[in-house]
């Protein structure tokens, strides 16, 4: 036996205005329903019923194939359609958040298809943790015993469903079910927004479209100093500051916000920290403190992925591998070589991780703009070439000799510049998720050739060029914004069969 919730009929919608506000409802009604039915089983009410809710859905059914448009000035998009006939359908969660996101994708499939989008109840259940509001914690509230009751009520995350097939390729449906719209599903989703919460400190809902990610805390505390540097001018294009605990600073002159009270500072900072520096429209610089090391890298690109971000790019250290470099170069990455090792089950080695030419243009530029150099001198500042990334931070302690493959060897053969542990899986990972990626990395080690990082040398070159390679990172991304998502979103990370969905 189950509590019935009511039925809302599936209908079909060519205003992609409406079809949104359908999915909002069915979202709301049955976060209502579980949110409701917890708080009376936390209240000790016996629920002898199986309580349950499922997420909306899309579901869009074409019966041409999809061509270009003929119009020379249409914009043409990597994303917004389907190219083949059939059916084609997701689930959706956090309409509230995606709001924006949402529309834009069915403005585009009614625009490209000429059809009508069908929304209606999915029958794929929402677990009852994914219900609570982001302060809710009831079910901590209860006896051990009383939480072991749960699943007997409801129903609880399930990783069968939350699996990364579609974004890996290798997804499968059963006869006559709906090929997939979007790379993840409502569920997949809202498991990466909880733990984006875990991890960052943050909601989910502060983290903007353009995303740095760094392996050294020093970047972190420019970024702090830069972002309340800028809530103090009044005409910043920044709205808001927020920090770990959802601690938010409002640029000078705006009022505070309801849910600005809620924020507070943590007993201690969370994994990987996430500071956002806050624009209208999400348009403006996530960055988060990764840490050293590939399975941080994969994790939080891992759950960043849902939110669809525009850019995510890499600043921070490396080894380099080069006599010709010095400490302070700086290291644009054309190539990767990837012996992280932690991607090797959902992106096969053998797949090329391509350089995306506006992000490296937009790098270049960057560097040159902050640095003030051109031509031969940024040739000497700043070389172009492969970036090596490792799963063994002691990599240089390996035997050099009397072996038939050393790290050494390897890296010349590929013809690596530098060396790192996070830099390759954030590109592998922005190629299998579809999110624009680069890296621009500053030599401040040279291992093969003596020159091994040590205290009083260490704190000269974090002192020396820290703060101007931030500067490269925001201008980057600034530039990036200004092009607009369009010409982001290349089409050499789209597959031969891809999700309609950005």
């Amino acid at each position: 036996m189950r509590t019935p919730i009511p039925f809302i009929a599936p209908e079909v919608f060519d205003n992609a205005d409406a079809a949104l506000a359908r999915v909002q409802a069915i979202y709301a009604q049955s976060v209502t329903h579980l949110r409701q039915a917890m708080q009376r089983f936390v209240a000790g009410d016996e629920l002898h019923d199986r309580v349950r809710a499922c997420y909306p859905y899309v579901r869009l059914e074409t019966a041409t194939d999809w061509t270009p448009p003929d119009d020379a000035e249409a914009e043409l998009l990597s994303y917004g359609f389907v190219a083949s006939a059939g059916q084609y359908a997701t689930t959706l969660t956090r309409p509230d958040l995606f709001a924006p996101y949402l529309r834009k994708q069915f403005e585009l499939l009614i625009l490209n298809h000429g059809v009508r989008l069908e929304v209606g109840t999915s029958k794929e259940p929402m677990p009852v943790h994914f219900s609570f509001a982001e302060n809710e914690h009831m079910e901590g509230e209860m006896s051990a015993a009383r939480r072991a009751r749960l699943r007997d009520v409801f129903d609880l995350p399930d990783l069968t469903a939350m699996d990364d097939s579609i974004a890996n390729g290798t997804w499968r449906g059963a006869q006559s079910q709906a090929e997939p719209l979007s790379l993840f599903t409502g569920a997949r989703t809202d498991y990466s927004l909880h733990r984006l919460r875990h991890y960052s400190g943050t909601s989910p809902a502060h983290f903007q479209n353009y995303v740095l990610f760094t392996n050294y805390q020093f970047y972190i505390d420019e970024f702090i100093a830069l972002g309340r540097a800028e809530m103090a001018k009044p005409d910043s294009p920044y709205v808001a500051f927020v920090e770990p605990g959802n601690v938010v600073t409002r640029r000078v002159g705006l009022s505070a916000e309801p849910d600005d009270a809620l924020g507070a500072a943590p007993p201690r900072l969370p994994q990987m920290p996430g500071y956002h520096l806050v624009r209208e429209g999400h348009s403006g610089i996530t960055m988060v403190n990764i840490g050293v090391g590939p399975a941080n890298a994969k994790n939080i690109t891992d759950h960043i992925a849902v939110l669809r971000p525009h850019a995510w790019l890499m600043v921070g250290h490396c080894a380099g591998l080069r006599t010709t470099q010095q400490l302070g170069d700086y290291v644009l990455a054309h190539a990767y070589v990837r012996e992280d090792h932690v991607l090797d089950e959902e992106l096969p080695l053998w797949v090329p991780i391509p350089a995306l030419a506006e992000i490296q243009v937009a790098l270049e530029k960057a560097v040159s703009e902050i640095t003030g150099c051109k031509g031969h001198e940024l040739k000497r500042l700043m070389r172009t070439g492969t970036v090596a990334s490792t799963d063994n931070r002691n990599w240089e302690l390996l035997p050099f000799h009397h072996s038939d493959s050393t790290p050494e060897r390897r890296f010349s053969q590929s013809r690596a510049i530098a060396l790192d542990m996070e830099s390759a899986t954030i590109a592998a990972n922005g190629f299998r998720f579809r999110v624009p990626y680069g890296t621009l990395l500053c030599v401040s080690d040279k291992p093969l050739h003596g020159e091994i990082k040590l205290p009083g040398m260490a704190n000269h070159f974090y002192r020396e060029r820290v703060n101007q390679h931030l500067q490269i990172g925001i201008r980057a991304l600034e530039l990036l914004r200004a092009a607009g998502p369009a010409q982001l979103h290349s089409r050499k990370l789209r597959s031969f069969a891809e999700v309609a969905f950005q």
